[in-house]
């Protein structure tokens, strides 16, 4: 137990005891969107074969719909896994949401299609996306809270890097080999047949590396540090109902505040490298196959990002990098966008450049937020209010891929929306920087 309080306080503990969270935490959350992206690398066959229409935009926005619909549960599955983390501890909640994240993508891979069963197959796959977001939820109320809890104050903000950004950009690599892997296994018409469910059924292996790696993760001492002083005093209402402390007026006007930041860059990620799978594939019009091999160097940057984003912010603060990135970024995605659409997909190097350059954008944003949430509750209710306030913040940017393929009457309409609203999102994530206070150092 020692030890572990020395961690909490900042003291240098073995390398073991703090490499195994934080690496716990960022592969857990990569996991987490590897499972969520397969269905973004597909959603043009799935689009057609569980939503199809005579244009192919409104499919589309059906898919990302659905994906939506994920996002929407995930505050309800944050305030169940995120509740039960912080009253019986971060590893055992973290365990069960990856296994269960896991299991629910891959059953998408059984799923008949409309053609097979009518209706009932579109009512299946959003009964199903509506269970997976429960986990999902789960998934960021202990990831993004217990690899911070055993690094000394000057790292807060580059694990938060690794955990949000680098974790992000990881999940997005471990999808983007995979799309390549199963492109390249069934390629052409065979991947509209066999592929994509293929795709789905690697999720099982998320849940399989999950127990490996949580079996070796120790009990946060942040958390361990309040129940020995719950039980010294004998509270039971220190920690006995966090979610219904979350929604006391003490911390309302906290929860409401983050949401700026929260949408912001949700909104941010989701027009970035959540749109982008389907901007090469619809827009460009990039085979499978060189798209795949654009994704893998994105991810890879968007990977490098968060780590370097969230090292920036323990540097200059919280608040600062937000501003930059807002201000530098509501600028510059809509040149990115348009520029890489005139390109058409003669010209596979600068595609790459622009999606590489997209990727670090949008992975940017997310660095420094689980940093900043963390630092806006204390350790009784971390996990509760850092897990709202993210998958509410993220719903609500999770809608905006939906947005976009609704406001594009035609593929060639996409450039234009997603210009729009990749500076709405950045301008928001601006606003939130402007208005909140800085956070850095406010841990307890």
């Amino acid at each position: 137990m020692s030890s572990n309080v020395a961690a909490a306080s900042g003291t240098k503990a073995g390398d073991r005891k703090v490499f195994v969270p934080v690496f716990a935490s960022v592969f857990g959350w990569s996991l987490d969107l590897f499972d969520l992206f397969i269905l973004l690398y597909v959603a043009p066959v799935v689009g057609k074969l569980f939503f199809p229409s005579d244009q192919p935009t409104l499919s589309l926005a059906a898919v990302y719909a659905s994906f939506a619909v994920t996002l929407l549960m995930r505050p309800v599955g944050s305030a169940i896994f995120g509740s039960y983390a912080d009253k019986h501890g971060r590893k055992r909640a973290m365990t069960l949401a990856v296994v269960g994240v896991g299991v629910a993508t891959a059953a998408f891979g059984v799923l008949p299609t409309i053609a097979q069963v009518g209706l009932l197959a579109p009512v299946l796959f959003l009964a199903l996306r509506l269970v997976q977001g429960i986990f999902v939820g789960g998934v960021v109320a202990t990831t993004h809270t217990v690899g911070t809890e055993f690094v000394p104050p000057h790292w807060r903000g580059t694990v938060s890097g690794m955990v949000g950004g680098g974790g992000a950009g990881l999940g997005a690599l471990l999808a983007s080999l995979a799309f390549w892997m199963t492109s390249n296994l069934f390629p052409g018409e065979q991947f509209d047949v066999w592929g994509w469910r293929v795709m789905f059924f690697s999720g099982i292996l998320s849940s399989v590396l999950g127990l490996f790696i949580f079996k070796y993760l120790e009990e946060s001492p942040y958390w361990l540090k309040a129940q020995a002083a719950k039980d010294a005093r004998r509270e039971a209402t220190v920690t006995s109902s966090p979610l219904k402390r979350l929604m006391s007026s003490e911390y309302r006007t906290v929860l409401l505040m983050n949401l700026l930041i929260t949408a912001g860059a949700g909104s941010a990620y989701y027009v970035t490298s959540g749109y982008l799978p389907a901007f090469l594939k619809v827009v460009n019009r990039v085979p499978n196959e060189t798209a795949s091999l654009i994704l893998i160097l994105a991810a890879a940057a968007a990977t490098l990002t968060g780590p370097f984003i969230g090292y920036v912010s323990d540097r200059i603060g919280r608040k600062p990098v937000f501003i930059v990135i807002g201000a530098v970024a509501a600028i510059a995605l809509p040149f990115l966008y348009l520029n890489m659409a005139a390109l058409g997909a003669a010209n596979g190097f600068m595609i790459g450049v622009y999606a590489l350059l997209i990727a670090f954008l949008g992975n940017a944003a997310l660095a420094p937020v689980p940093i900043f949430l963390n630092e806006r509750f204390p350790t009784a209710v971390r996990a509760s209010g850092t897990g709202l306030s993210w998958n509410i913040g993220f719903a609500i940017g999770g809608m905006m891929p939906t947005f976009v393929s609704l406001a594009s009457r035609t593929p060639a309409d996409i450039p234009f929306s997603l210009a729009v609203f990749c500076a709405g999102s950045f301008v928001v994530l601006l606003l939130g920087g402007i208005f909140i206070g800085e956070t850095k150092g406010k841990f307890d």
